[in-house]
C-alpha cells in the first residue's frame, strides 16, 4: 500500500485518481513501468476486495450521518458498490496491475460506475488506515473460520478417545517406555494443546477487532467524523486510540503468526508421534492409504507423506513469523512502505493453517488402532517400576530405598531376559523383605494404569471424566 498523500478530497470536488494514480498532480513524470510492478499489491492483496467495500460503505454511511456526503452521494456509492461486489464475487472484476492495490482498483470502478460520488468516497480517510481495516476485518474473519477447524479437529480427537479408554500403550519419556498410559490419556494432551489455541486465538481477537479507520494518514482528519458509528456497524469492539499507532501497528498480525506457529508446532508433533508409531518399529497405528504415498521403486512402501509434510510447513509459517517481527523491527512511527510486506506472509499462515487443521481432522478420523502391538511394547521397558517402587513405599520403605531396590530387580530382570511380573517371588524378596505375595497386584498394566485415579490421571475412570468434561468444554 503506498503511503498516502496528505491532501484531501473536499466534498463537491471535481478531482481523483488520474492518469491511473492518486497524486499525479504532484509528480513531473510518472512512475517507471518496473516500479510500478515493483511495489504494485493488486496480485496479492485483491483478496481483501470484500472486506474493503464493507469498511468503504461503512465509511460512507458515516459520512452521511454526520452531513458531509449527501443522501444522492451515499445513494450512488451503495448501488455502485453493489455491482463491484458482484462484479469481484463473480470474476468479472478487472485487475489493473497500474492502479497498484485493491483499494485503488475499488474506487476507479466505483467512479467508473457513479462518477463524482465515488470521487467524494475517500473524504476523510486514507489508505493507510484503510488498509488496516481492511487486513483486521479479513483476518477477524480468518480467526473464526481457524477456530472451527480448531473445534473440528477436537472432536476428531474425542471420538477416537473415547474408543479407547481402556487401550493401553507405553508412556515415553526421552523416547524410552516409561509407565503404562491409556491411548485415550495420550491423545487427550493434544486435546489440551488444542484448548490453548483456541484460547490464544481467542484473546489474539480481541485485540484484532479494533478500529483503525479514522486515523486518516497518521493525525486523524479535519472532517467531523463519527468513529465509533463506524466501529458498531463493522462489529468492532472498540477503535484505535491513537492515530498514529492505528496506521503503522502490525503487533495483532504478528501475534496472530506467534499463535499460529504454536498450534503448527502441536500438530508437528503429534506428526511425529503418528511417523514413529507407523514405523514397523512400533507398528502401533496405520493410517488410512488416502494419506499416504508410495515409492517410485521400492513396492512395499507406504510412507506417511502428510505428517511428514505437515512437519516440514511449520518451519514455513515460524518463518513467517520471524519475518514480520524483523520487518517491524526498525520502523518509525507512521505508516512506511514496507509494511506493503506483511500481506503475504499474513495470508499464507491463514491458508497454510486452516488446510492443515482441515486435513489433519480427516487423517484422525481414519487412523487404525493396533492395540496389541502397543501393549506388547509395555513388556519391553519394565513399564511398572515405578509401580514397585511405590508399592514399597506404601509399606514403609523410604522412597530413596524403594528405588535402589527396584532399580537392582529391574537389571535382574533385564539379565534373566524377563519383565518384573514374571520374576518369581522368591527373587523380588531378595531385593527387599517388604514384598509380599500381593506385588503382582501392582505389577500389572490394568493396576498400574488403575491406580492412577486421580485427575489429570490416566486411570480409565479419570479418563471418561476427562473425556465427559471436554464435551461440554466444546
Amino acid at each position: 500500500m503506498q503511503p498516502e498523500n496528505p491532501k484531501t478530497q473536499t466534498p463537491g470536488a471535481t478531482g481523483g485518481i488520474s492518469g491511473g494514480s492518486a497524486w499525479s498532480g504532484r509528480f513531473d513524470e510518472p512512475v517507471s513501468e518496473l516500479v510500478k510492478r515493483y511495489t504494485a499489491s493488486v496480485d496479492f492483496d485483491k483478496r481483501l476486495a470484500p472486506y474493503d467495500i464493507q469498511g468503504s460503505l461503512a465509511h460512507a454511511r458515516m459520512l452521511y450521518a454526520c452531513g458531509i456526503l449527501s443522501a444522492q452521494d451515499l445513494a450512488d456509492i451503495e448501488r455502485g458498490m453493489g455491482q463491484v461486489l458482484q462484479e469481484v464475487q463473480s470474476g468479472a472484476f478487472t485487475w489493473r496491475l497500474d492502479l497498484e492495490d485493491v483499494h485503488l482498483n475499488i474506487e476507479r470502478r466505483l467512479t467508473d460506475l457513479v462518477g463524482d460520488a465515488g470521487k467524494r468516497l475517500h473524504t476523510g480517510r486514507s489508505r493507510n488506515d484503510q488498509v488496516a481495516t481492511d487486513v483486521r476485518l479479513w483476518l477477524r474473519a480468518s480467526i473464526d473460520g481457524i477456530d472451527t477447524a480448531l473445534r473440528t479437529m477436537q472432536e476428531a480427537l474425542l471420538k477416537l478417545a473415547e474408543q479407547h479408554v481402556e487401550t493401553a500403550m507405553p508412556g515415553f519419556t526421552h523416547l524410552q517406555v516409561a509407565q503404562p498410559v491409556s491411548f485415550a490419556h495420550h491423545l487427550m494432551a493434544y486435546f489440551e494443546m488444542l484448548v490453548r489455541d483456541r484460547e490464544r486465538f481467542a484473546d489474539c481477537r480481541r485485540r484484532v477487532n479494533r478500529l483503525p479507520l479514522g486515523a486518516a494518514a497518521l493525525a486523524g482528519t479535519s472532517f467531523p467524523i463519527d468513529r465509533e458509528r463506524v466501529a458498531r456497524e463493522l462489529g468492532f469492539d472498540a477503535i484505535c486510540a491513537n492515530s498514529l499507532d492505528a496506521v503503522s501497528d502490525r503487533d495483532f498480525a504478528i501475534e496472530f503468526c506467534a499463535a499460529a506457529s504454536l498450534t503448527m508446532t502441536h500438530l508437528s508433533r503429534f506428526s511425529e508421534e503418528l511417523i514413529l508409531w507407523m514405523s514397523p518399529r512400533f507398528g502401533f497405528i496405520d493410517l488410512a492409504d488416502r494419506f499416504c504415498t508410495g515409492s517410485s521403486i521400492m513396492p512395499q512402501k507406504k510412507n506417511p507423506d502428510v505428517p511428514e509434510l505437515v512437519r516440514g510447513k511449520v518451519g514455513r509459517v515460524n518463518g513467517h513469523l520471524v519475518g514480520l517481527l524483523t520487518l517491524m523491527k526498525g520502523q518509525p512511527l507512521a505508516y512506511n512502505k514496507d509494511n506493503q510486506e506483511d500481506k503475504e506472509p499474513l495470508f499464507d499462515t491463514v491458508d497454510t493453517l486452516l488446510v492443515t487443521l482441515t486435513i489433519y481432522a480427516d487423517m484422525v478420523g481414519g487412523i487404525r488402532v493396533k492395540a496389541d502391538a502397543m501393549r506388547d511394547a509395555l513388556k519391553q521397558g519394565f513399564a511398572t517400576a515405578t509401580d514397585l517402587a511405590d508399592y514399597l513405599v506404601r509399606k514403609g520403605v523410604p522412597f530413596r530405598d524403594a528405588h535402589e531396590a527396584v532399580a537392582r530387580a529391574v537389571r535382574h530382570a533385564e539379565q534373566a531376559g524377563c519383565d518384573l511380573p514374571d520374576l518369581p517371588l522368591a527373587d523380588l524378596r531378595a531385593f527387599s523383605p517388604a514384598i509380599g505375595d500381593d506385588v503382582y497386584a501392582v505389577l500389572t498394566v490394568e493396576g498400574s494404569m488403575a491406580s492412577r485415579s486421580h485427575a489429570g490421571g490416566t486411570a480409565p475412570s479419570a479418563v471418561r471424566a476427562a473425556l465427559a468434561a471436554a464435551r461440554n468444554r466444546i
